[in-house]
């Protein structure tokens, strides 16, 4: 079971990220993504099948697609280390379900990035190496 996530916390995440807050009703967000001129986001607090409080980030405007991908992606930075849910119940098709990542979660997630960036990783090792011994003259011997 996660901890308690709440709107104010994620709000000052996706803002700082760039993103307009809406500050929808919760019977605006219900109305659906489309019908606003300004893409943004809007927050509300609901419960999960757990019990949890947690956080539903809706996307809205002409684009709001793109900005729910916006959402969904700045909060799983990993300085924020949240997770972003798409499939759960309550949520519609232009929203996600927010909560605190678990420790699983984010060890994960630190696996998954070094596996992509392992081959890059290692590029630059080698061409560290022979930018060195190109340095040192010895560029001859590879």
């Amino acid at each position: 079971m996660s901890r308690v996530t709440r709107s104010h916390t994620i709000r000052r995440h996706l803002v700082d990220g760039g993103l307009t807050d809406l500050r929808l009703t919760e019977h605006a967000q219900h109305a659906g993504p489309d019908g606003h001129d300004v893409d943004g986001f809007a927050l509300r607090q609901q419960y999960d099948a757990h019990g949890t409080y947690v956080v539903v980030a809706g996307a809205y405007g002409p684009n709001w697609l793109r900005t729910l991908n916006e959402v969904s992606s700045r909060l799983e930075e990993q300085h924020i280390k949240c997770t972003v849910l798409a499939e759960a119940p309550g949520v519609a098709n232009h929203e996600v379900m927010v909560r605190w990542a678990t420790s699983a979660e984010l060890q994960a997630r630190a696996a998954e990035r070094d596996a992509r960036q392992a081959p890059l990783k290692s590029l630059l090792r080698q061409q560290e190496a022979t930018a060195e011994h190109e340095a040192a003259g010895q560029f001859g011997l590879f």
